[in-house]
């Protein structure tokens, strides 16, 4: 049987991020993904026009229905929108026995807030302490902890910041710094350091989703974090090599460059 991931995420209409982007890539990684939408996004390639949250109790609904009947061997969440929901997908995490990955999603790539500020609170100690992997970026990372990342040897002072809110193991995404894209996984005592070519393309919408997607997808099958996390770069690598135009702004990353050029 294939694992069951579920993603707690918001929908994006442009089909670049959010669910679309996690049940992409579940479905190009082998697992059998489900979805919690929490909020619903008018988006395309240049920005976020709109967005509207789910009421806490539709999401806990949705969750409570795929979990109790179908199970789950990951759970991934994205965007959560406010205290109130990150609160109720927290609780739900506490009491779901699989690994949770998550991404605290504040700022879309076209720099539109996805969080409310009154949500960060909720995010540190509520969400962050169920986490079996948290994925900040820089910008997420700063925003959570006010540790502002300039150089590669930085990204321990980040790891380190988060990890004080309580998660197992933080991935902290250099992305953002210059050079090869450098990412730090720790859990405070063990280090994994990966490193990736820098690919010369601006079509990278849904990068975040993506990644913490293909780790929970990694971890449904029963790799350790530092695999599935690996295995997980080296997908999100791919998909970023082969991000392709879309509309008139930034498209996004292809979740199925793999099975593609399996077929050719």
């Amino acid at each position: 049987m294939k694992p069951n991931v579920l993603t707690v995420a918001g929908s994006d209409s442009g089909g670049g991020a959010g669910i679309q982007a996690d049940l992409k890539t579940m479905l190009a990684l082998g697992v059998h993904g489900m979805s919690v939408v929490t909020a619903v996004t008018a988006q395309n390639s240049l920005g976020v026009q709109g967005a509207w949250e789910l009421p806490a109790e539709a999401v806990r609904a949705q969750y409570r229905s795929v979990v109790d009947d179908i199970g789950v061997q990951a759970v991934k969440t994205g965007m959560l929108a406010s205290a109130e929901l990150v609160e109720k997908v927290a609780e739900l995490l506490a009491g779901t026995d699989a690994p949770a990955v998550v991404d605290p999603v504040g700022i879309s790539k076209h720099g539109d807030s996805l969080l409310a500020d009154s949500a960060l609170d909720a995010v540190r100690t509520k969400l962050l302490p169920v986490a079996t992997v948290a994925t900040p970026n820089l910008d997420e990372v700063a925003q959570l902890t006010g540790v502002r990342v300039e150089t590669e040897e930085q990204l321990r002072e980040a790891a380190a910041a988060v990890l004080a809110y309580g998660p197992r193991w933080v991935l902290i995404k250099g992305g953002h710094l210059s050079g090869d894209a450098v990412d730090l996984l720790s859990d405070g005592t063990e280090e994994h350091w990966l490193r990736a070519p820098r690919y010369d393309n601006r079509h990278t919408h849904g990068t975040g989703c993506t990644l913490a997607s293909a780790i929970a997808a990694h971890l449904a099958m029963g790799r350790s974090v530092p695999e599935a996390v690996a295995a997980a770069k080296e997908y999100v690598t791919g998909a970023i090599a082969g991000g392709f135009a879309l509309g008139g702004g930034i498209g996004p990353v292809d979740h199925g460059w793999a099975l593609q050029r399996g077929l050719s």
